[in-house]
């Protein structure tokens, strides 16, 4: 089932990915080797909690209709020791999720982002830039292209312990040069002295800055790259400088343990809804195990977008669908033919 799906996604992102593939004369080695090899496992381990679910609710939901659950249970065996071996693999599927979120999907995501930079994506377009960094040093950036390598209206100020200004720099436009090398243009820098202010300005001017270009123009899943301890790092980093994408960084981390611990509780909702034969057949399983897929995302989003606009916490967001449904499979779990 895993593999029907993940074969039908990557022909549906071939379709529309092919023409800038072409245009970009993309390596067929690279476009196997370095994307789609990444993208089997970025979305096949992403989606696999889900696809679970639904072989869990075909398989139980056949057995069912062939009669073979009603002799197990007429045995002695209880519903608990029937559950025991989907209870087994679900334990050593979410262990080989856990390592591949936290150890092996960090390495293969950073392969497939590079490809989509050289081949694919266009350049980082930022707008609107605010950062706070070590020396109560505050940066604005009005606009930064990458594909020009420039950023406009560029303000650099620092503040001492009092919170007084104490320098200020403006630049029309500012170019990277080399990581935390600049070249302003059409500049105005300001010293406050004790008695007098030091002022220079001019045309163009080659300066060196604390922060490096990479922690301007940063892609938006770059968070996906990194490995736990290096995301912890990375957020405390993000923190200090009052990033706004925070609760995102976040979201992905927790994700990581969240989605594969899921897979207990879809399995025992599978499970308790499958194993009653049912006049629809094993159709009628299959929608509503599709229905609770449905629910299941949805609440996901929800609680993802309260997150992300509203301010509620990360880790409370990404572990309320499991809780909520943890319950549900309690219930159903009780209720299920013994």
């Amino acid at each position: 089932m895993l593999g029907i799906i993940m074969l039908l996604a990557m022909v549906f992102d071939m379709s529309s990915r092919l023409s800038e593939f072409i245009a970009k004369q993309a390596p067929i080695y690279d476009i196997i080797t370095k994307y789609y090899f990444t993208f089997l496992i970025h979305y096949g381990n992403m989606f696999s909690s889900l696809i679970i679910f639904v072989s869990v609710i075909w398989f139980t939901a056949k057995l069912a209709q062939d009669s073979e659950i009603i002799p197990i249970m007429n045995s002695g065996i209880t519903f608990g020791r029937l559950m025991r071996p989907y209870m087994l693999s679900a334990t050593l599927l979410m262990i080989m999720a856990l390592i591949l979120n936290h150890l092996v999907l960090p390495k293969t995501n950073k392969i497939m982002l590079d490809f989509e930079n050289t081949y694919y994506r266009v350049g980082v377009h930022i707008e609107n830039y605010h950062a706070e960094y070590p020396g109560n040093l505050s940066l604005n950036i009005s606009s930064y292209d990458e594909e020009q390598n420039v950023a406009n209206d560029l303000v650099l100020e620092r503040f001492n312990s009092q919170n007084e200004e104490v320098y200020f720099l403006k630049a029309r436009t500012a170019v990277n040069v080399e990581g935390n090398k600049w070249k302003l243009n059409d500049y105005y820098e300001r010293t406050v002295g004790d008695t007098n202010d030091i002022i220079h300005n001019g045309k163009s001017k080659d300066t060196v800055f604390t922060f490096r270009i990479e922690d301007i123009a940063q892609r938006e899943n770059i968070a996906e790259t990194m490995t736990f301890s290096q995301l912890k790092k990375f957020i405390a980093n993000e923190k200090a400088k009052g990033s706004a994408f925070i609760p995102e960084y976040e979201i992905i981390l927790y994700e990581r343990t969240a989605l594969p611990f899921s897979t207990y509780v879809l399995t025992v909702i599978g499970v308790s809804v499958s194993s009653r034969r049912k006049r629809g057949g094993v159709g009628i399983n299959i929608a509503l195990g599709l229905g609770i897929i449905f629910i299941y995302i949805f609440a996901m989003k929800v609680t993802n977008v309260a997150a992300l606009n509203v301010g509620f916490p990360a880790y409370i967001a990404v572990w309320i669908p499991n809780l909520l449904f943890g319950g549900i499979a309690y219930i159903l779990y009780r209720y299920a033919p013994k």
